[in-house]
C-alpha cells in the first residue's frame, strides 16, 4: 500500500481505530520542490566595472565567465545602485534599496525609514522565498547586510544570513576583508582560516571549497533537492590580493596607460556588440591625470598595480570555474539558473595615486612614491593592503564616465550574465532590455513558476518592486518591461525613463570641477539651486555613454523627469536627500549595550568588531591584563587589535611586558618593560595619556605618554610623537590571548598565542575624546 501523506496544517488523512490493526497511518507531507526544479546560483563580484571582464572587451582573462556568456546571455543594460550594501539588498529582495532601509552601506545608516539599515522583514529575501519551496539555501562570501552594531557575538542574529533564510553560511559579515587573513564566520560564529598564507591560503579558494562542500553534502543525500546559492567573492574589492605568479602573467600589458586601455577595450566592445556601433567613448575625466604627464616611476608603479588587479581577477575567475566544473561533475550544471553581476562600477577608493595600504588614505596620511615603489615587488601579497589608482577605475568602467558611489553610468551600469541551458534556448546572445538589480528576484520566481509569497514566518510581505525580464530570455527583440528607475546615492541623483536619463551630480560632474570632494552636505537652499540649474539630460537610447547633455534643447522633458524623480523618491522612502558627511557619522544610533567607560574581555571568545569595542583613538586610556605567568616564563599576545595595516598589541616577549602601536604600517611605536615579569599572577597594564592635540589634516593622531606597569609599579615609559588618528585597522577585531591573522607588528609570528593564562583584559576609556568626525565619515564611506 502506498504511503499516505497529507499537507501539514490540514486534517489527518488516515484512520484511527481502537487498535493498530483497525487503523490506517498517514504522514505529514515533507516539503518538496517540484520535480525538475532548477538550482539557482547568484555570483556577485565586487567593484567590477563594465569594461573589466573579457566578454565585455577587457584584455584581462576571465575564460570561465566568458564561457557562461558564450553559452548564455550577456546584458549591456543592467543597472545597480552604485554601492555595495544597497545593491546586494536589491539582488536578494527584489525591492529598491531605500525600501530596504539601505540608502548607504550599513555603517552610514541614518534615522529615517529609507536609511536605518534594518532591512524590513516584510521585504523577504529570495533565500526565504525558496526555502518555502523546498530548496536548500546557502550564503557564501561577503554579506554586509547586517547593521554594523549587530555583527558582534551579542547579536541579535535575526539579520545575519542564517536569520534571513540561509540554512548555511560561510564568509565575512563586513564590507571587505584581508584575502589571506580573512575574518570568517561559519553560520553564526567566528572561525579561523583552515590554512596560513605560507601554506597557500587565499579566501577565494576557501569560499569555493565551502560552496562545493555545501552542495555535495545535500546532493549526495537528496540529489533531486534543488539549491539556491548566493556566492559573493571578496574580489574585486580591495585589498587586491593575489600571488605574484598570477600578477606576472600581465607583465608589461598596461605600460601604455589608462587612456590606451580605454581605447582598446572600447574598440573590442564594438567588435563584440557590447556597445552600439555608433557609441562614443566618454570624455577624459578631469580628476585623472593624463598618462603621458606621469614620471617613469609613477608609470611603473601604476602599471604594476593594474597587473596585480588583473591577476586577481583571473585568479577569481579560475576558482569560480572550479565551482562550475563541480556542477558539471554532479550533473547539475545544465539545470542551474546562473546569474553573474557586479554590485557597482569599478572603485575609486585608491585615490588619485593608489595605495599600498588603504589605511593611509583613511587616516589622511599621504602616500609617497618612494614608499610605494619600495613595496612594488610585494604588491598583491599578504604584506600590503593595496588598491590601484583611480585612473584604472575610470578605465575599468569603459565606455562610461565616473565610478562607484556616483549615479552616472560608470557607477550603475554593470556586467550581467545569465546562463541556464535547460531553460534558455538562446546561446551567446546579447540582451539590451533595460534591467535593474531589483529585477533579478522576480525573474527567478517567474522562471521557476513560483508566486511571490504573501507571508514569510508570519510576516505579511510587501509587493515586489522589480519586474521580471524572463520574457526576453529567448526573444532578443522583446520590449523592456521596465520603463522608469530612480537612483540616489549620497546626494548623487539620476532617473531613467524610456531611453532618457536625467542626472544631478553631487558635488559636481567631477571633484575638480566641483572644487569639492565626496560627502559635502546639501542644505535645503543648495538642493533648490541644484534642481534649478544642475540637472543634465542624456538620450541614452542614442547616446550610450552619456556624452551629450541635451537639457537645454529639451527643457520640458527634463522638468518632467525631475518631477518624476521626486514621485519615485516619495514612493520608495528616498527622502530626505542626504549628501552629508559629518552628520551621518555623528548621529546617535541604537546600540545593543549602553555606553560605558570600562570594557572587560576574556580569552577564547569571538573577536570584537571595532564598532562594538572600546574607543581608544585620541583618548587617554588604559589596558590592564589579569594574567598568570608560569614557572619558566611565557610569551604571546595578551590582547591585540587590527592587522598589518594598523592596530596595537600588548604582549609578553623575551620575558618582558611590551606594547606596540602600528601607525598605518609606517612606524611601529614600541615600549618594553625595564625589568622581567616574574612567575605568578600579575596586573599587567599599559597607559596612554594624551599630551597634545591631533592634526587630522596631516594624518596625525594625538601624541601622548605611554607607560607600562606591573602590579602598579612603573616599569617603562616613552613619548609617542604621533598615533593613528582615524582608523586603527581595516581588518581584525579585538582578540584576547593571541594576535590572529596578519600580525599587528613584524616582531613576532601569528597567531602568537599567549603561553601563560589570561584571565581577563580591562580597558578604561574615561578620558576625553578628540574627534574629526568629517574625516572619520570619509573613511567609513570609503570602505564599501
Amino acid at each position: 500500500m502506498a504511503l499516505k501523506e497529507y499537507k501539514p496544517g490540514t486534517a489527518f488523512a488516515g484512520v484511527i481505530g481502537r487498535t493498530v490493526d483497525q487503523s490506517e497511518p498517514a504522514w505529514p507531507e515533507p516539503l518538496r520542490a517540484r520535480e525538475g526544479a532548477p538550482n539557482v546560483l547568484f555570483i556577485v563580484l565586487d567593484d567590477t566595472g563594465f569594461g573589466q571582464l573579457g566578454c565585455y572587451g577587457s584584455p584581462m582573462k576571465t575564460p570561465n565567465l566568458d564561457k557562461l556568456a558564450e553559452n548564455g546571455l550577456l546584458y549591456n543594460n543592467m543597472h545597480t545602485t552604485a554601492l555595495c550594501s544597497p545593491t546586494r539588498s536589491c539582488i536578494l529582495t527584489g525591492r529598491n534599496h531605500h525600501s530596504n532601509a539601505m540608502c548607504s552601506i550599513t555603517e552610514g545608516s541614518t534615522g529615517y525609514p529609507g536609511g536605518n539599515a534594518n532591512i524590513p522583514f516584510e521585504n523577504g529575501f529570495l533565500s526565504e522565498m525558496l526555502l518555502q519551496q523546498g530548496y536548500n539555501t546557502y550564503g557564501i562570501g561577503k554579506w554586509h547586510l547586517t547593521p554594523a552594531d549587530q555583527i558582534s557575538a551579542a547579536g541579535p542574529y535575526e539579520r545575519w544570513p542564517t536569520g534571513r533564510g540561509f540554512e548555511r553560511f560561510y564568509g565575512f559579515l563586513g564590507g571587505e576583508t584581508h584575502q589571506y587573513y580573512p575574518e570568517l564566520v561559519y553560520d553564526n560564529h567566528q572561525v579561523e582560516p583552515p590554512k596560513t598564507p605560507e601554506e597557500g591560503y587565499h579566501v577565494t579558494e576557501d569560499l569555493v571549497d565551502k560552496a562545493v562542500g555545501f552542495i555535495a553534502d545535500a546532493k549526495q543525500v537528496a540529489p533531486n533537492k534543488p539549491f539556491f546559492m548566493y556566492f559573493c567573492t571578496g574580489a574585486m574589492h580591495a585589498p587586491h590580493h593575489v600571488r605574484k605568479e598570477w600578477a606576472d602573467k600581465y607583465e608589461g600589458q598596461f605600460d601604455d596607460g589608462w587612456e590606451a586601455y580605454r581605447e582598446k577595450v572600447f574598440a573590442r566592445q564594438k567588435e563584440l556588440g557590447v556597445v552600439p556601433k555608433d557609441a562614443e567613448l566618454s570624455r577624459h575625466d578631469p580628476d585623472v591625470p593624463k598618462w603621458d604627464t606621469l614620471s617613469a616611476e609613477e608609470k611603473k608603479l601604476y602599471a604594476r598595480m593594474m597587473e596585480v588587479y588583473a591577476g586577481f581577477l583571473e585568479h577569481t575567475d579560475h576558482h569560480i570555474g572550479r565551482l562550475l566544473d563541480f556542477l558539471k561533475t554532479i550533473g547539475q550544471f545544465e539545470n542551474t539558473l546562473i546569474m553573474v553581476i557586479s554590485d557597482n562600477g569599478a572603485s575609486s577608493e585608491g585615490g588619485p595615486t593608489g595605495m599600498v595600504n588603504e589605511n593611509l588614505f583613511f587616516n589622511n596620511v599621504q602616500a609617497s612614491l618612494e614608499e610605494n615603489l619600495a613595496a612594488l615587488e610585494d604588491l598583491g601579497g599578504p604584506k600590503y593592503f593595496n588598491h590601484y589608482a583611480w585612473g584604472w577605475t575610470w578605465a575599468g568602467n569603459t565606455p562610461f564616465r565616473r565610478w562607484k558611489r556616483e549615479t552616472y553610468r560608470g557607477g550603475i551600469s554593470d556586467p550581467f550574465i545569465v546562463h541556464w541551458p535547460q531553460g534558455i534556448k538562446a546561446k551567446g546572445e546579447m540582451r539590451t532590455q533595460y534591467t535593474h538589480a531589483i529585477d533579478m528576484v522576480p525573474t527567478v520566481l517567474d522562471a521557476l513558476g513560483i508566486e511571490a509569497p504573501t507571508s514569510i514566518k508570519g510576516v505579511t510581505q510587501s509587493p515586489i518592486e522589480g519586474i521580471s525580464f524572463a520574457h526576453a530570455f529567448d526573444k532578443p527583440k522583446a520590449a523592456s518591461k521596465r520603463h522608469t528607475q530612480y537612483f540616489e546615492m549620497m546626494g548623487h541623483r539620476s532617473i531613467y525613463h524610456d531611453g532618457w536619463r536625467a542626472v544631478c551630480p553631487w558635488p559636481g560632474p567631477s571633484f575638480t570641477e566641483a572644487g569639492a570632494f565626496f560627502g559635502v552636505p546639501i542644505p535645503a537652499e543648495k538642493l533648490t539651486e541644484l534642481d534649478a540649474t544642475s540637472w543634465e539630460l542624456y538620450h541614452v537610447a542614442e547616446d550610450f555613454a552619456e556624452n551629450h547633455d541635451v537639457a537645454a534643447e529639451n527643457r520640458a522633458q527634463l522638468i518632467e523627469m525631475i518631477a518624476q524623480w521626486y514621485v519615485e523618491a516619495g514612493k520608495y522612502n528616498v527622502m530626505p536627500v542626504d549628501g552629508r558627511g559629518v552628520q551621518r557619522l555623528a548621529e546617535e544610533r541604537p546600540q545593543i549595550a549602553v555606553g560605558r567607560t570600562s570594557y572587560t574581555y576574556y580569552p577564547h571568545t569571538q573577536a570584537v568588531p571595532p564598532n562594538a569595542g572600546p574607543p581608544l583613538l585620541n583618548r587617554t586610556h588604559s589596558i590592564t591584563a589579569d594574567a598568570e605567568i608560569p614557572e619558566g616564563g611565557a610569551e604571546g599576545a595578551l590582547v591585540s587589535f587590527g592587522g598589518n595595516d594598523g592596530g596595537y598589541a600588548l604582549y609578553v616577549k623575551d620575558g618582558k611586558l611590551q606594547y606596540v602601536h602600528n601607525y598605518v604600517s609606517r612606524d611601529y611605536l614600541q615600549l618594553a618593560s625595564t625589568e622581567p615579569i616574574t612567575a605568578g599572577r600579575h596586573q599587567l597594564r599599559y597607559e596612554f595619556e594624551v599630551t597634545g592635540k591631533p592634526d587630522f589634516s596631516k594624518g596625525k593622531g594625538s601624541p601622548g605618554r605611554a607607560q607600562l606597569y606591573i602590579d602598579g609599579k612603573l616599569v617603562g615609559q616613552a613619548d609617542f610623537p604621533v598615533t593613528t588618528p582615524l582608523s586603527l585597522g581595516l581588518t581584525g577585531g579585538l582578540t584576547v590571548g593571541a594576535d590572529p591573522g596578519a600580525p599587528v607588528a613584524p616582531f613576532y609570528d601569528s597567531p602568537f598565542e599567549f603561553t601563560g593564562t589570561v584571565h581577563s583584559v580591562t580597558f578604561d576609556v574615561s578620558g576625553d575624546v578628540i574627534k574629526d568626525e568629517e574625516a572619520e565619515m570619509r573613511a567609513i564611506l570609503a570602505r564599501q
